[in-house]
Order: structure tokens, then C-alpha cells, then sequence
């Protein structure tokens, strides 16, 4: 078809209500024709048909919202406990009279108090067990001892093999177990007990379950055991010299011993002619 021979719209809807009026009362027509605005429901319902349901175009999918957690409290810090500090230090024993080292100090008033209690009729010092310490010994060699006692290095005599004027020829009794030596025995400790004596009279004096003629104070205690055999009164002259010279056979010996038990309950050192040579 042509451009133009389509029919204009508004005359097509002119006609139709024309066509219409014949159907309807003329009441109606008059009112109607008279309204300034088409405004018939026919007219109405005709323009306002109802259209059909498009779907909704699908809209995306919502992003899900992070939901925020809350931040986990941080665990307090704590300061690092103090270190506990260190136990302090046993104070140092005071030393005796004339230079008797703490320890061994301690090791003979220990050994006093012990016989006073098992043996209280003997009467031993503990001045006349120093005199055997400090003769036999030197006092563990000044003193060389730990705080329970126990010497640095063992203190061992000679072979008792009589290559000494008047040794006696001792051969070995306990294996070596307290001398080292398998052939001949040896006196053993600070005061210088051969095996077989100290196995009839060691002694346990600082009360640590053990027996050892290298402790300080077990030999004290042991010392003072000997001295006070056989019914010895160390408050006697005579019975303390009967019981010295049953320790060593020399009366040098004892007048070594005794001349230092008496400078330390005097506070006095021997002279030199109050100490002969012990040979």
C-alpha cells in the first residue's frame, strides 16, 4: 500500500461511537455528548484493557553483607614472674682458738656434746680431740672440707710396712676398701684410724646415716669413742695419757697432743721444747 491509504485513526473512532449511539438510549447519548472529555466506560474499558503480566526481569543476586565479628579481645600480657632470689649463703663458721679452721672447729664441739651424752663419765674436751686433729693432721690440712664435712681429697698415710723406726708391720686388712692399698693397711682420715679400728669404733657424727673416717665429723666422734674405751676419765692426767699413748705408741706423741690440747683451752701456743719430734 500507499504511504497515505491508511485511516486516520480519530475518524475510525468517530464512526464507531456513532455506530454505538444507535444501540444506547438517547438519555445516555445527549449526557454523553455533552461531557467535555470522552469519558464513557466503553471508551475507557476499551483504552484501559487490562495487559497481560510480563515477568519481571530476574535482577541479580544480592551480594551477601559480610557481617562484622567483633575482634577477639587480646590476651593480657602478663609480666614475667620475678625469679626467686637466691637463697643467701650459710654464713662461714667462726674459726677456733690458734687457728683452728670453722669446720673442723665445729667438728669437735659436735664430737664433745656426742660422748658427753653416750659416754658422760670420760669427761673428754673437745680441746683434747683438737690436739689429736692438729697433730695427726694438721687439721685436714687447714681445713680443706666441705660445709657436711666431707674432705677435698682423702687424707691417707704411709704403708704400714715398719720401714719407719718403730713401725709396726700391718698388712692389709680390708682389701684396700678404705686405704687403697691391697698389700699393707694404711691409717685413714683426719685423725688417722687404720681399717681395723675404725671398724670397731667409727662413728657417725653429723648424723647423716653414713660412717666415714673421711668426714670431719665422723672422725672426731670416733676419736673421742678410743680415747674413752676401757673406762678412760679424761679429766685425769694420768688416765688421758694412757688413752693418747694407746693411739700412737710414742710418748713424743703424746706430749705433742697434750701441749695443744692445753694452748687451745689457753688460747696460748705451745713453745717449741713443748713439742718434741715424734719419730
Amino acid at each position: 500500500m500507499g504511504r497515505h491509504s491508511k485511516k486516520n485513526d480519530s475518524n475510525l473512532r468517530r464512526n464507531s461511537v456513532v455506530a454505538l449511539a444507535g444501540l444506547v438510549p438517547a438519555g445516555l447519548v445527549v449526557g454523553t455528548t455533552a461531557s467535555a472529555s470522552p469519558s464513557l466506560p466503553f471508551t475507557i474499558a476499551a483504552e484501559s484493557a487490562p495487559i497481560a503480566d510480563v515477568p519481571a526481569a530476574p535482577q541479580p543476586e544480592a551480594e551477601p553483607t559480610a557481617v562484622a565479628t567483633p575482634a577477639a579481645e587480646a590476651a593480657p600480657v602478663l609480666a614475667p614472674a620475678p625469679e626467686p632470689a637466691p637463697a643467701p649463703a650459710p654464713a662461714p663458721l667462726p674459726d677456733g682458738p690458734l687457728g683452728i679452721p670453722g669446720i673442723n672447729f665445729a667438728a669437735y664441739q659436735s664430737a664433745e656434746k656426742l660422748l658427753a651424752k653416750d659416754l658422760p663419765g670420760c669427761g673428754i674436751s673437745w680441746m683434747q680431740i683438737a690436739g689429736i686433729g692438729m697433730v695427726e693432721s694438721h687439721h685436714a690440712n687447714g681445713g680443706k672440707a666441705h660445709d657436711n664435712g666431707d674432705v677435698f681429697e682423702p687424707v691417707i698415710g704411709l704403708p704400714l710396712n715398719g720401714s719407719l723406726p718403730g713401725q709396726a708391720v700391718i698388712m692389709d686388712t680390708d682389701g684396700g676398701a678404705l686405704d687403697g692399698d691391697t698389700v699393707y693397711d694404711r691409717a685413714v682420715g683426719p685423725t688417722q684410724f687404720i681399717p681395723t679400728t675404725w671398724a670397731q669404733f667409727g662413728a657417725d657424727g653429723n648424723g647423716d646415716g653414713k660412717i666415714d673416717p673421711q668426714n670431719l665429723f665422723d672422725s672426731a666422734a670416733a676419736t673421742g669413742k678410743y680415747l674413752c674405751d676401757r673406762g678412760t676419765n679424761m679429766r685425769d692426767i694420768g688416765s688421758a695419757t694412757m688413752a693418747i699413748h694407746r693411739y700412737n705408741n710414742s710418748m713424743a706423741y703424746v706430749a705433742n697432743v697434750t701441749a695443744w690440747a692445753l694452748a687451745y683451752s689457753t688460747g696460748i701456743t705451745p713453745t717449741a721444747d713443748a713439742l718434741p719430734r715424734i719419730h
